[in-house]
């Protein structure tokens, strides 16, 4: 198995700036992502994402630093690296959110980069990649039927 990085395409009932919004704000994020979400979806703005009640030593919470910010094209950050750190390519992974119309709708293009360039043990590296591949399987289709009930709100 390859571990290098996620990919994924989806299609989404929206248009690109509605999905843009989704993507990238945490009103929107926290519907169907994290559980909280602080950030400016601006380039070089930093923010956390946390899954679980904050308030309790099981949550976990994750630095991101937003990199892309192109609406409605394109919307990227790095996540998942050590504390106090700032996000490089040697120590975070990448996301990015690709925007493409198609008919009424969109193509999101997903893509989660960086898995070899952490430098984790071979057996590390497996459990991570597997812990996000099982992840965005989870999320992504969340993501969509979000923005079903989103457009169809009056």
């Amino acid at each position: 198995m390859e571990y290098g990085n996620i990919e994924r395409e989806i299609h989404v009932e929206a248009t690109p700036e509605v999905v843009y919004e989704v993507i990238s704000t945490p009103e929107h994020l926290r519907e169907w992502w994290p559980d909280e979400a602080e950030l400016e979806p601006v380039p070089g703005a930093t923010g956390v994402i946390s899954f679980g009640d904050r308030t309790t030593p099981e949550a976990k919470v994750v630095a991101l630093t937003v990199m892309e910010a192109d609406p409605p094209r394109r919307f990227s950050f790095r996540w998942v690296y050590g504390e106090g750190e700032d996000a490089t390519s040697a120590n975070s992974l990448l996301v990015t959110f690709e925007l493409v119309p198609s008919g009424a709708g969109t193509l999101l293009r997903f893509t989660e980069a960086g898995f070899r360039e952490k430098g984790w043990e071979a057996a590390v590296l497996e459990e991570q990649y597997r812990d996000h591949v099982s992840g965005w399987d989870y999320f992504l289709p969340r993501l969509v039927t979000y923005v079903a009930r989103l457009v169809s709100t009056p």
